[in-house]
């Protein structure tokens, strides 16, 4: 993971040096406003105490309070949870909602953790952060490894230090305690959205598009289960054990039997088993990596017969290997505007919290269409006006511009 920083910061000055902007005005964007490093030491069921290492990057607030995820993974580490932070300001900016950015996280195998445990990590992490976040200072979410019930028990113990209920200060909640309707798919949804405005733009038509999906945990499986029933055929999906391929198109209700069954989707009847990295290769129109960082790298780039990728995951294209895709005519769509949704139907459940109303599903399905949809077209407008097509590129100018305008205004 090192290095991740340094390749999102590249990224930064690529566009800078397109926008001609001021130096002064791309340093204040090139660094964290905080970084937090803690210790959280929990008693274990052994009886023990063990301490783990939690941070929470407060990229940059210029736009609003910070906004982003809370990671539990073993590979945790500064350098992730910075670049986590950098792109959720990026990605907030390009949606055009009134948040900045932030990540946080906490190296540890949750696998290895019972639940007691699982609780008592969550309850250690808000005490150490509850001075730094809150609904107007910084707003967690769930991200890798973390889930509505974690941010339930953030939401308990941050209530209890501050002696009011407070759910506005963290989303991604259950519904039962503040949570919106529509926020456990949102993040996929508002990419099947994004993916249909890129078809239209492209005048693909339905029948000729052949999608594959790697990843098949919440995202990419919500994803994969929306586009099937809109008609699509998904002619592969992979999870961690590996994936199928069926270029006829495979039943997604039965993949879904079949995984709940066995654990996987291996092995699944009258489909071809292949690998995570044979997925990225097959000759289908639309490829949506919904996994890890950097599948797509300088090794495979040149293999990649899909004409679109979708970017459901965070990064799944690595630096290098973004020049080689542009070459051989392959659009990106970048993870900051396609898989925003989940942002995005987050700042409603904020909403709905500071506002103590609530809205139907249909209304924040409805809500999450304009907004993505709107980003879109601004996005594809820049991209249009660069007369090039790198979505990249313009997603970044929409989400610069409106950062450095808004440092411009309030005279930072």
């Amino acid at each position: 993971m090192a290095g991740l920083f340094k390749s999102a910061i590249n990224q930064l000055n690529k566009v800078s040096g397109i926008m001609d902007l001021k130096y002064d005005e791309l340093e204040i964007l090139r660094k964290p406003d905080r970084v937090i490093e803690v210790s959280l030491p929990v008693l274990m069921d052994s009886g023990h105490i063990k301490v783990f290492t939690g941070y929470r990057v407060q990229y940059n607030n210029s736009r609003g309070p910070y906004k982003g995820g809370i990671r539990f993974h073993p590979q945790v580490n500064l350098d992730e949870v910075k670049t986590l932070a950098f792109w959720m300001t990026i990605k907030c900016a390009v949606a055009d909602i009134p948040y900045g950015g932030g990540k946080g996280g906490v190296a540890v195998d949750t696998k290895n953790l019972s639940q007691g445990e699982l609780e008592r990590l969550t309850r250690a992490y808000t005490r150490g952060f509850a001075d730094f976040i809150g609904p107007d200072k910084d707003i967690p979410a769930p991200d890798v490894y973390t889930n509505p019930q974690i941010m339930a028990w953030l939401m308990d113990e941050y209530s209890h230090i501050k002696g009011a209920n407070t759910p506005a200060v963290v989303t991604g909640k259950p519904v039962e305690i503040g949570g919106s309707l529509g926020r456990g798919t949102a993040t996929s949804l508002g990419g099947f959205y994004v993916f249909e405005e890129v078809l239209a733009k492209l005048k693909m038509t339905k029948n000729k598009v052949r999608v594959a999906v790697q990843g098949f945990g919440n995202v990419g499986m919500n994803f994969a289960m929306i586009a099937y029933a809109a008609g699509y055929k998904i002619a592969a999906v992979s999870d961690s054990k590996g994936g199928i391929y069926d270029e006829k198109g495979l039943n997604l209700d039965e993949v879904l039997i079949h995984k709940q069954k066995t654990g996987s989707v291996v092995d699944f009847k009258n489909a071809k088993n292949i690998t995570n990295e044979k997925l990225l290769e097959l000759p289908v129109e639309i490829l949506v990596p919904s996994a890890l960082e950097n599948v797509i790298d300088e090794t495979n780039a040149g293999r990649i017969k899909a004409k679109v990728i979708l970017e459901l995951a965070n990064g799944p294209v690595a630096e290098l290997a973004e020049p080689k895709l542009n070459k051989n005519g392959v659009l990106i769509v970048p993870d900051v505007l396609a898989n925003s949704g989940g942002v995005i139907v987050s700042y409603f459940e904020w909403v709905q919290n500071l506002r103590q109303y609530y809205w139907e599903e249909e209304k924040v399905q409805g809500r999450l269409k304009e907004q993505i949809g709107k980003a879109f077209k601004k996005v594809w407008q820049t991209m249009e006006i660069q007369g090039n097509r790198n979505m990249r590129d313009a997603a970044y100018m929409v989400a610069v511009g409106r950062l450095v305008e808004a440092l411009r205004i309030r005279g930072i």
